[in-house]
């Protein structure tokens, strides 16, 4: 796995050093547990702890963890899980599972780990579901434009029992893979530095026939061409020279991809326009998972739901004291530092665009891919279901607010 070249006041030779010692994923889970600024004895010190706490028995399922982008940094700014998830569920299991951590796009990237978990090739992976749309077509179905209200509803779908017959089963029957948790963002348009001299968008029309990056997702592409905001299919490692150089308007994602991906320095204004999801999760080879025994699969559940619960209040705050997406931004956040500035639509401007773009008022653009979602999930109408579920919270619901449920448990 690489490695940046320092962590705080670690170098990366030292790093090496730690991680031939005790292992790199030993060395990156002590680091991602202790957080700010490490000296190099601190890390040996944690990394001895951590590598006899996990291996003081043999254990009986190694698990590859294929992690895109992650490592130990970046989880501290999009706080997605990934290693939270897989500390929980060594620690759970008394270290009957062990979890090979392999991250910085080592191993596969955002349009690759969800192929490489399908062959075979590792047991988990982490990626957003619209990058892994590609290779799992039916994560689709979260990409219907303004079926979230905001990050309140998205939490509260992954929580309800309802998630599992609009979301989980169809993927798992249908592309072999067990969505665990997720991170909950709603995507905006980050715009690049050809933007810096200009004001600070506040009106819808302003973004109208600008050229900006999409993901993997069909359904985003739709939301996009009805926005008028010419979608072009750019891989996200390319987008931040894209960005920089002017080649594109802007990008369709996040405000924690942004900061955690280093992508601050070419963005200027950051857009929450949020048309449809930005969800970074955390998904499990279904054939991996029924093979481990029922007390195992229990182990995997309950990890799962802890690290759903710790990424909702984590990344909540991460956003407003890490990123610095709020107004007005806290000082010595990552947007602060680079001077991006964030850009909350009235509701009267997010209206609009809802009008413009969503199945509700513009259901034709959406009809192919709705059948085909409705097909998948054994004739369920997919957008209608979703929209329900999304909205038995309030809209203007706290994220942090949103009960956690386990959704594999809780009585419908």
């Amino acid at each position: 796995m690489k490695v940046s070249r320092k962590i705080n006041q670690i170098s990366r030779r030292d790093m090496f050093r730690v991680a031939g010692q005790y292992g790199l994923s030993s060395t990156l889970l002590a680091a991602g547990g202790l957080g700010g600024t490490l000296s190099l004895a601190g890390l040996a010190n944690a990394a001895e702890s951590t590598y006899k706490k996990r291996f003081t028995k043999k254990a009986k399922h190694t698990l590859k963890f294929g992690a895109s982008g992650f490592n130990q940094r970046n989880l501290l700014i999009e706080r997605a899980g990934a290693l939270f998830f897989a500390q929980d569920l060594e620690e759970r299991t008394d270290g009957e599972i062990r979890i090979e951590f392999i991250g910085d796009n080592q191993l596969c990237g955002q349009l690759s780990c969800v192929k490489k978990t399908q062959q075979g090739i590792t047991d988990i992976y982490a990626a957003s579901t619209q990058n892994s749309a590609g290779g799992a077509p039916y994560l689709n179905v979260l990409d219907y434009a303004f079926v979230f209200p905001g990050r309140a509803s998205q939490y509260h779908f992954l929580y309800s029992p309802e998630s599992q017959k609009i979301l989980r089963e169809p993927l798992e029957k249908r592309h072999g893979l067990k969505f665990l948790f997720s991170h909950c963002e709603l995507r905006g348009l980050q715009l690049g530095l050809k933007w810096q001299d200009k004001p600070t968008v506040n009106k819808l029309e302003t973004l109208f026939g600008t050229k900006n990056r999409v993901t993997g997702t069909q359904l985003g592409r739709i939301a996009m061409q009805l926005l008028n905001l010419n979608p072009v299919p750019i891989a996200w490692e390319e987008t931040l020279d894209g960005l920089k150089q002017g080649l594109i308007d802007g990008a369709e994602t996040w405000a924690s991809a942004v900061a955690y991906a280093n992508m601050s320095p070419v963005v200027s204004q950051s857009i929450d326009l949020r048309f449809f999801c930005g969800t970074e999760h955390t998904s499990m080879s279904a054939k991996v998972f029924d093979r481990l025994s029922p007390e195992l699969q229990d182990a995997v559940m309950e990890s799962a739901y802890t690290a759903q619960v710790h990424v909702q209040a984590a990344n909540e705050a991460a956003l407003v004291k890490t990123v610095g997406f709020s107004e007005p931004q806290l000082p010595n956040t990552l947007f602060v530092k680079h001077n991006v500035r964030p850009s909350f639509l009235p509701d009267s401007e997010i209206r609009m665009a809802e009008e413009m773009c969503s199945p509700e008022f513009q259901p034709k653009p959406w009809e192919q891919w709705r059948r085909r979602l409705n097909k998948w999930a054994g004739g369920l109408d997919t957008y209608k279901e979703l929209h329900r579920v999304a909205r038995e919270v309030p809209a203007d619901m706290l994220p942090e607010n949103v009960e956690p449920r386990r959704w594999w448990k809780s009585a419908g």
